[in-house]
């Protein structure tokens, strides 16, 4: 922003600064020189390197405010002069606001009988010094409202605006505007415009309409000081490639409660330059103003992360002089109450950010030696790391893909209740839309392999950990972290769709993956279930989906990309897939682990083969077994499925593999056979189980 120092001496008292003590108080403030010239009357005008998060600072008021606070000095703000007054403003001007989300609060102003003239030399003269050029009594006020307050306002000709109503709303379609640089534009419905009955009049928070443009021939001026959505303004700007001062400081945001000021001064310094009338009140429409925020700040927290001593009355001192009220709340606890132009502070560190700044990091004492305290790495990097050391031994390869999707990948990827997050079509053309999946950045992965010829015996495996977007509500968003994973399913030629063993091959594989990635970082107690259930997100084989339970809890999903999917990624054979909650999956760790003698005597394993349904899970088998009570009985697992024509439509085998043991001596054959009969009445009662001979 370009800075005057006569300006900055105006609005500090006393105002005796030279450039040179300028510079250094800014500098040291946090705010660079990058440049100076000299302007007119022997003023000098600096250019300062202003962060995007300081937008109160884009103004002379905002860095006077600084100099203040390092120097001492007081701030003082300008008077506006009291002008004759004409009829109440509600007789001459009607608003509405329909769109208070993206115009949080818009004023108007009304002068009537204002004559369009040149300006006076101080105007004329203030913005020169700054690089702008004079063009009327009006617009000059205007600009040096902005650049005084870092408050954007415009002019409008009251006569030209239909029905002496202004609309503040969405612009329709394809609805055309020419703005005050002459060209005409045409408008996205996203787009927030002032109108009149009629037609758009302004390009909210960018520039103003050519057909309600202040003229020589103006004498009624609607005076419009407002405040609007910072994505909107930049949306727009950025569409149209119009950058104004105007879009640039709304881009940075500008508090609706920060409004009455600036427009009171403007409005009677039009009045009082053009020797018009000032109609009494204004018009203002917008969402009701919300209270100050009020930040705790602990003394002592503010010493120990500065690393110097800084006395109570010291810090509260500098938050005063930076306008920041405070009151003692208790023994070495501030309550803060933030101004509503600093739209940057929001925490407790950002009040400490501005004592050490203002107190001077030149304080803070730079030691020769730097003492290091060694700790172990946190638990979620490394149950991190144990899972891709687990992953990778099972063949899998890591992946680090791209957080953006075209819409068409993403949508099949999106839970139910959300919605999909996306960058505007000038950041990225086709593929803006953020992954609410990391499922889809597999499968472009796996589609590039395809195209490259690359194989791998016993087909391409692959696993990523990243972070999934989406949106819960407008303005939401709902991010989490997931693990993701993607095999092909084995032995299937390309352009086929391989039979249900090989699909079921595929999921049992990347089970048993999970199985091992959660026992490494939970234990080998950790328990690992699949539920058959019909998919969430419309990417599953709805015959070939589970919910993944890692004890009892559901975690995450696993299943078949169904045909769609896969045509649209263009891939040539099926792919099994699963992706779990990280968060969750990291919760487990570290290991839990029993330690145990060797067993003194061998143990006795039993297998059998029961005929089931086919909706029969091995989760109630399991359950069976486990929960049956029988004695000496030490554990259960799986060992396959069959399904045939010796088995029946409808039916599979299952055989299952039952371990019995006595501690204290050698079992004998024939004292298990009666649990395993047990075993079998029970299937038969609970499960309609019958035994495959």
């Amino acid at each position: 922003m370009k800075a005057s120092v006569r300006w900055l001496n105006r609005l500090l008292e006393p105002g005796n600064l030279f450039a040179e003590g300028v510079e250094s108080l800014l500098t040291h403030s946090g705010f660079p020189i990058d440049a100076r010239e000299p302007a007119p009357g022997g003023d000098m005008c600096l250019e300062v390197e202003v962060t995007s998060n300081r937008g109160d600072c884009l103004c002379h008021i905002g860095q006077a405010r600084e100099i203040a606070a390092r120097t001492g000095r007081a701030l003082k703000l300008p008077t506006p002069p009291a002008p004759p007054t004409a009829g109440p403003i509600t007789d001459a001007l009607h608003l509405q606001n329909q769109v208070p989300d993206a115009c949080p609060r818009f004023t108007a102003r009304v002068i009537r009988g204002v004559t369009i003239r040149p300006s006076p030399a101080w105007l004329v003269e203030s913005l020169e010094s700054v690089g702008q050029r004079s063009i009327n009594n009006v617009v000059d006020v205007t600009n040096y409202i902005n650049f005084l307050y870092g408050q954007p306002t415009h002019a409008f000709d009251l006569d030209k605006l239909a029905g002496r109503t202004l609309i503040v709303r969405y612009a329709r379609e394809g609805e055309t505007l020419t703005t005050l640089d002459g060209k005409q534009r045409k408008l996205k419905a996203d787009e927030v415009v002032v109108a009149d009955e009629q037609h758009a009049t302004s390009l909210a928070g960018v520039m103003g309409g050519a057909a309600s443009e202040v003229s020589a021939s103006t004498r009624d001026i609607v005076l419009e000081a407002a405040t609007w959505d910072p994505v909107a303004v930049r949306r727009a700007a950025r569409r149209h490639q119009l950058r104004t001062d105007a879009s640039h400081r709304f881009e940075r945001g500008v508090d609706p409660r920060t409004i009455d000021e600036p427009a009171a001064l403007a409005a009677a310094l039009i009045a009082d330059l053009g020797g018009g009338r000032l109609c009494t009140g204004s018009q203002d429409a917008g969402r009701p103003a919300q209270p100050l925020r009020t930040i705790q700040l602990r003394t002592s927290r503010c010493r120990a992360l500065l690393g110097v001593e800084v006395p109570d009355s010291r810090i509260s001192e500098i938050l005063s002089a930076l306008s920041i009220k405070n009151t003692p709340q208790s023994a070495g606890i501030l309550a803060c109450t933030i101004p509503a132009f600093r739209l940057d502070l929001e925490r407790e560190v950002d009040l400490i950010e501005e004592v050490g700044r203002v107190h001077g990091l030149d304080q803070i004492p730079i030691h020769p030696r730097m003492t290091l305290s060694v700790r172990p790495v946190q638990s979620s990097e490394s149950a991190a790391r144990r899972i891709g050391e687990v992953l990778t031994g099972q063949g899998f390869f890591e992946t680090v893909t791209f957080s953006f999707v075209t819409p068409k990948h993403a949508k099949p990827f999106l839970p139910p209740g959300l919605s999909l997050l996306a960058v505007s079509d000038d950041r990225r053309k086709g593929d803006g839309t953020l992954r609410p999946s990391s499922l889809p950045s597999l499968l472009i992965c796996r589609k590039a392999n395809q195209d490259r010829g690359a194989a791998v015996e016993g087909g391409i495996r692959l696993f990523e950990i990243a972070a999934t977007y989406a949106e819960s509500a407008p303005g939401k968003n709902a991010e989490r972290r997931t693990l993701a994973l993607l095999i092909d399913v084995p032995g299937v030629d390309k352009g086929k769709p391989g039979t249900t063993e090989q699909r079921q091959h595929a999921v049992r594989l990347l089970r048993g993956t999970i199985q091992a990635a959660a026992q490494a970082i939970g234990g080998a107690a950790t328990r690992v279930d699949l539920v058959s259930k019909a998919p969430t997100l419309p990417a599953f084989d709805a015959a070939a989906h589970a919910q993944i339970r890692i004890n009892n809890s559901p975690v995450g999903q696993l299943g078949i990309i169904d045909t769609a999917t896969q045509r649209l990624f263009d891939l040539e054979a099926p792919v099994a897939a699963a992706e779990i909650d990280l968060q969750t999956l990291l919760a487990l760790y570290p290991p839990k682990t029993k330690v145990q003698e060797l067993p003194a005597f061998p143990s006795i394993d039993r297998d059998l083969s029961l005929i089931v349904d086919e909706g029969t899970s091995w989760e109630s088998v399991n359950d069976l077994v486990s929960n049956s009570g029988i004695e000496r009985l030490e554990g259960v697992s799986f060992i396959g499925a069959y399904r045939g024509k010796q088995i029946g439509t409808g039916k599979k085998s299952v055989t299952l593999r039952m371990r019995f043991r006595d501690p204290a001596r050698t079992l004998r054959h024939e004292e298990v056979d009666p649990q395993v009969g047990t075993i079998v009445t029970l299937a038969a009662m609970k499960l309609g189980a019958t035994l495959r001979t």
